[in-house]
């Protein structure tokens, strides 16, 4: 059984910067011991049924200010098959933008970039800098890994913009777009009504990750309901399986959550091949 985990985060903190796990800046989690430690590809164990084919390295905070660093680091390192996320800011000037890119473009790791956008999506999104900046992601055909939340209209909207404004650009949404667990909720309202919108765009796919973040104390038949409404609206070759490795291990090993994702949903083994395997394999060019 083949997995190709399309989220996951190493790091080495004596050699990246990761001001974000340091116990003293945000976020403040009482929590944030289990994950503020070196992890390497070793840590990626799974049960004995199941094999890490490949993996998709989402930046991490290495090294904001010049992000090819990291991926220096993962390359000298990573005995494994993977592909990168890189960090870029895409509020940069366009001479500082194709500057980073230039220098990214040098590593064969890299598929795509990440600018986090959460609550400022929308403000973001609608900057014309900003618009120029993804135009110019998918000229270098470079994906764009898009961490927000659906449940914001605002938010939503700004990202339907993009796709419609850039449509050659490819958009992959991260952690199913956060979804809530209170399903009678107004904001899971919102959430699944914008997910049928987002899905009509061909070139945006979505990974269904991040559980932990949203609940620490997520229930599994949550979890499970979004993935498959995921898969109603975009399709089984758009949706991706995915770990947020080492955040995951706020919830439970990283080796029990693949068993949950491929013993526990309900659906036939080539739509979980698709969904555990190929797709990562295709959008992220394996």
């Amino acid at each position: 059984m083949k997995i190709i985990d399309p989220h996951i985060h190493l790091f080495d903190l004596a050699k990246g910067d990761y001001h974000w796990l340091k116990a003293s800046t945000p976020p403040l989690w009482s929590d944030k011991a289990i994950i503020n430690k070196n992890f390497s590809e070793s840590d990626l164990q799974l049960n004995s049924n199941a094999e890490l084919a490949g993996f998709v390295h989402i930046e991490a905070g290495f090294n904001n200010n010049e992000p090819w660093r990291e991926i220096q680091w993962l390359e000298s390192v990573c005995q494994k098959t993977f592909r990168s996320v890189a960090c870029i800011d895409i509020t940069l000037s366009s001479e500082e933008f194709q500057y980073h890119l230039n220098k990214l473009l040098t590593f064969k790791s890299v598929v795509g970039c990440r600018h986090i956008l959460d609550e400022n999506t929308a403000a973001l999104l609608a900057d014309t800098q900003v618009q120029k900046n993804l135009a110019r992601l998918s000229q270098y055909q470079l994906s764009f890994d898009a961490q927000f939340s659906i449940s914001d209209n605002d938010s939503a909207q700004a990202v339907i913009k993009i796709l419609e404004a850039i449509p050659e650009l490819t958009v992959i949404i991260n952690h199913a777009g956060w979804p809530p667990t209170d399903k009678l909720s107004i904001e899971f309202e919102y959430w699944f009504k914008n997910i049928e919108l987002i899905a009509q765009y061909p070139q945006c796919a979505i990974k269904c990750s991040g559980w932990e973040m949203v609940d620490r104390k997520y229930q599994s038949n949550w979890l499970i309901a979004i993935i498959k409404h995921c898969l109603t609206c975009f399709g089984e070759d758009r949706v991706m399986l995915a770990s947020n490795f080492p955040l995951c291990l706020f919830h439970n090993d990283y080796a029990d959550l693949w068993q949950l994702y491929c013993e526990h949903i309900d659906i036939p083994s080539p739509q979980l091949n698709l969904i555990r395997y190929k797709n990562a394999y295709h959008w992220y060019k394996f």
